[in-house]
């Protein structure tokens, strides 16, 4: 596999909150880290049925229009008494007829859903949230690193901190929501919390260490 020695990357994504977390992440290996979004790049249409398709055509595309390598983020919320539901259309729940996203709607549907099929329990409440990153060199070669949260989802939403869904996900072991959660605390970097927390921190432990030497 090839190395990261030039230390430029391009980060795949048009998330702002994606685009955050993952500048966190990376900041401390003193990486030149610039956005698709940075570059102008447009978003591609993403197509696939898994993380690991979608997270390759976010990295692939922006890797090939920069000839730079590319880190992809494609991640989602997979509620156990949904059958895995919504996974990789967890964004697609909360857009609306504009394109535009609201994560209020998002998160509004999923707990209407988990109402019908009866999970009015913390028992029946579980799932997990998963990020798959995908580091694509412009000649297409990939490698793949998944990191996944477990928890249980509550209602209402708590806490304004993070983004997405995290406000209705509270992660094993803490009574507190990721969106009650600091990014020091949800990310691991904290003394009480000093290993990888969220599924896209433990995704990016193994990216780190993989390829980082982290």
């Amino acid at each position: 596999m090839k190395d990261l020695s030039a230390r430029k990357i391009v980060v795949a994504s048009h998330n702002d909150g994606k685009l955050r977390e993952i500048a966190q992440l990376i900041e401390p290996f003193g990486f030149e880290a610039k956005s698709a979004k940075e570059y102008g790049l447009p978003e591609p249409e993403e197509t696939g049925t898994t993380f690991e398709q979608n997270a390759y055509i976010k990295a692939h595309a922006a890797a090939t229009a920069t000839g730079l390598p590319a880190l992809s983020d494609d991640s989602g919320l997979m509620i156990d008494a949904l059958g895995g539901d919504p996974g990789v259309y967890t964004a697609d729940w909360a857009t609306q007829d504009d394109g535009t996203r609201d994560f209020g709607k998002g998160m509004q549907r999923a707990e209407d859903a988990m109402q019908e099929a009866g999970a009015a329990t913390p028992d029946r409440r579980t799932g997990r949230f998963v990020a798959v990153l995908c580091l694509c060199y412009p000649d297409g070669e990939a490698e793949y690193f998944r990191g996944e949260a477990e928890g249980t989802l509550v209602w209402p939403p708590r806490g304004t901190l993070g983004f997405g869904y995290d406000p209705v996900f509270k992660p094993n072991g803490f009574d507190i929501t990721f969106g009650e959660m600091p990014a020091e605390q949800k990310h691991g970097w904290t003394p009480w919390q000093p290993t990888a927390l969220s599924h896209r921190a433990k995704a990016f432990k193994k990216f780190a260490e993989a390829k980082l030497g982290g």
